[in-house]
């Protein structure tokens, strides 16, 4: 770009020890609902993780000491901080990831101040174990200590509301962090980072280094004196992080991806059911780890159900995210969409129907956005279990309709793939809900309802869905280190 160009970019700095420190090389960062690039990222590797991993070191022994009802209120000053900027940083991230405006203020930033209270509440709560052996004339009890430098790996698809669900019970549990937000969505990471002093969090607590996986992300995993990864992200590169932390003996929380199938029984309430599955197909652009993109629902009501469906998809809006009464953004990269847009290609050559959105119906947008990377919500039918659209994440606002006959059918199908994270069950039958959830392989079943979460209980996947759970006893069982000291008196 030209200077006159350049002035008008938005450049992000490092943030290491307390202050933000410039960098030689930078990424170009797209506004994805113009195609142009709007921000430059800083392109850091090794030097600039060393110099945030030796400051986090540095920070952790008084941090560390510091009492939970400490490091509490800074979390619960940090949280109002984020929460008077709500409009900008909703702003933000509605530019910088694609994702409606709508979103980014009734979901992403309201999660975000939440992760950082809920924390700094739970912190306050937790028990040790003790036991006694009288006849050994001994007492046992646990004590619980941070690790130290926790690195933080964060995704593109929800940028401050992961972020912060990784930072504040990494930070509440007295570890340091050196976190490194995904390079295509790195601004709310920055605007946090100028909030951190002023919260009272000490220099060297919080460092965030902005970069690519291959290089920032890398350097971070192979670093020595990181010996606990938190990863949100792809099954692919959770795998790449698996083999170099492997010689660290590092601990691992991975997230990875979903293939999350909705069940749709005959007697389930459609008035309730098709509004939710919609939306939990295509909210933030089906560009949630926990979207659903398997539909599976009873022949009795298959036909019904489809025409109800596709007509209620059609009336979400594509268009300008900063339109408040627009429900489907940007997606993320120009990549993504071509990616997204492939696989609804191969379903259509497989012979499976596209009832609506790609390819079917016109896509028409302002004049400012036609350089955007936009899609309608697309609803594929006919389409074979073993179809690549019905096994792969896909990502985008894609899903998938078929039909079944029995439960013993659904839930082997529904199984039937690699992954397990959620699984969403509509049926007005309390038993038959006990009985599939019970045997959906899911890291979490919604039944009659989506996305209803409390931060309390565990969160994670089965089989390639990851690794780990995080909520509030299981993130603080992975942020610290447990130790069984016994006294014989």
């Amino acid at each position: 770009p030209t200077m006159a160009h350049s002035k008008t970019l938005l450049v992000l700095e490092n943030f290491i020890g307390g202050r933000f420190v410039p960098c030689s090389s930078y990424i170009d960062s797209y506004n994805p609902s113009t195609g142009d690039v709007y921000c430059r990222v800083p392109d850091s590797g090794k030097e600039e993780v060393e110099a945030a991993v030796k400051a986090a070191k540095d920070a952790f022994p008084v941090w560390s000491s510091k009492s939970p009802l400490e490091r509490s209120q800074i979390l619960n000053k940090l949280a109002d901080l984020i929460e008077h900027d709500l409009e900008a940083f909703a702003q933000a991230e509605s530019k910088d990831q694609g994702k409606t405006i709508t979103f980014a203020r009734t979901v992403d930033i309201p999660r975000a101040v939440h992760n950082f209270r809920f924390f700094a509440s739970s912190i306050l709560h937790h028990v040790t174990e003790c036991t006694e052996m009288p006849t050994m004339g001994c007492v046992h009890y646990t004590s619980r200590a941070p690790v130290g430098v926790a690195g933080l790996i964060s995704p593109w698809n929800l940028p401050l509301y992961l972020l912060t669900w990784k930072i504040a019970p990494a930070i509440a549990c007295g570890n340091t962090v050196v976190a490194k937000p995904s390079e295509m969505t790195s601004v709310t990471a920055w605007m946090m980072c100028k909030l951190l002093e002023k919260a009272g969090v000490p220099p060297g607590v919080v460092n965030v280094v902005f970069g690519s996986g291959a290089k920032a992300g890398e350097a971070l995993v192979c670093h020595p004196d990181v010996p606990l990864i938190s990863f949100t992200g792809s099954t692919l590169t959770a795998q790449r992080i698996t083999e170099k932390s492997a010689p660290h003996c590092k601990r691992l929380s991975l997230e990875l991806g979903g293939k999350n199938p909705a069940i749709i029984f005959d007697d389930a309430d459609l008035s309730q059911c098709i509004p939710t599955t919609v939306r939990s197909s295509f909210a933030n652009q089906g560009e949630i780890c926990l979207c659903t993109s398997r539909i599976f629902v009873q022949r009795g009501i298959y036909s019904e159900f489809l025409k109800r469906f596709v007509a209620e998809a059609k009336k979400w809006k594509t268009g300008d995210p900063s339109d408040p009464t627009i429900n489907v953004g940007a997606l993320i990269s120009k990549e993504h969409l071509e990616k997204v847009r492939n696989y609804v290609k191969k379903a259509q050559a497989e012979g499976a129907r596209v009832l609506c959105g790609e390819g079917v119906d016109p896509l028409a947008l302002p004049p400012g956005n036609q350089k955007g990377y936009f899609m309608l919500p697309t609803v594929i039918t006919e389409v074979k279990d073993e179809s690549c659209c019905m096994q792969e994440e896909i990502f985008g606002p894609v899903t998938c309709v078929v039909p079944f006959d029995t439960e013993e059918e659904v839930i082997k199908r529904a199984n039937g793939v690699k992954y397990g994270l959620a699984a969403t069950v509509w049926s007005g039958n309390v038993g038959r809900v006990h009985r599939v959830a019970h045997r959906l392989q899911s890291g979490l079943v919604w039944t009659n309802c989506w996305l209803v979460r409390d931060l309390n209980l565990p969160f994670g996947g089965m089989k390639a869905s990851g690794i780990g759970r995080e909520g509030a006893k299981d993130s603080y069982e992975f942020f610290t280190e447990v130790k069984t000291i016994t006294i014989k008196h």
